[in-house]
């Protein structure tokens, strides 16, 4: 099955590929990490990308997002103002499902066809949802971790990549302990600051990681950023509640 086409900005990532091979600490990483953004980009990337931008312009510029905000989070209320929200219900249930659809497409499009190709992405797609807390610019920060992740599992088979990833988890850790336990969090703050502490023992310790682990790593980073994130996260307050109209 065909792709629906990639990208590349040459000069761009010509430039970025030469100070990619100079080996400069940091400076080089940095290059190879951008030089993946302008190199042999999916169109449907660019896409999802765009939508992102449009989604929070929308929510948050226009009549309609701040109808669809006011249904998710006080149906009664926004009722009693006059809009319909059973129409804003069905607009956002259309929407939401079209962009899954999207999703399944590049699974299917972009991605090599194979058997269980899904293996779970959907509930990680909730969790990074979650994560965003319920925000376009939150859930893609979380979706580009999962994603990463999940990458690094279908085509570092060294496990290299992982493994360097763990310094950068404990960096995250780090700063996760720092804000939690300024929000009193004490606990929480204890178990990332432990966790951090594991992750740069563990990589001081190896050189690579376990295959097993490796598969592995995406919904185990899952739960543990669900776990320690938890505290400061807030869903819309109608998530969940059954609507009818005309009720309290």
């Amino acid at each position: 099955m065909a792709d629906v086409g990639r990208i590349t900005l040459p000069f761009l990532s010509d430039w970025l590929g030469e100070i990619e091979a100079k080996g400069w600490f940091f400076v080089s990483d940095l290059a190879g990490i951008i030089r993946g953004f302008c190199t042999n980009l999916s169109l449907l990337s660019v896409l999802a990308a765009v939508l992102i931008a449009l989604s929070g312009w929308i929510l948050w510029r226009t009549r309609l997002g701040l109808r669809l905000r006011s249904v998710g989070e006080a149906p009664y209320a926004a009722e009693s103002l006059g809009v319909n929200v059973y129409w804003y219900k069905y607009i956002a249930v259309m929407i939401s499902g079209g962009l899954a659809g999207l999703a399944g497409a590049f699974l299917v499009v972009g991605l090599k066809f194979q058997d269980g190709q899904t293996g779970g992405r959907g509930f990680i797609g909730l969790a990074a949802m979650i994560f965003g807390n319920w925000r376009p610019g939150g859930m893609a920060l979380g979706a580009s971790l999962f994603g990463y992740t999940d990458g690094v599992q279908q085509y570092d088979a060294s496990g290299s990549a992982m493994h360097a990833f763990l310094i950068l988890v404990a960096i995250a850790l780090a700063v996760v302990a720092v804000l939690q336990y300024r929000g009193g969090h004490h606990t929480v703050a204890a178990v990332a600051a432990v966790i951090a502490i594991l992750c740069v023992w563990w990589f001081l310790a190896t050189d690579e990681l376990p295959q097993q682990l490796v598969k592995a790593a995406p919904y185990a980073i899952t739960l543990l950023v669900m776990a320690l994130a938890s505290q400061n996260l807030r869903m819309p307050k109608a998530d969940g509640m059954i609507y009818r109209k005309g009720g309290h």
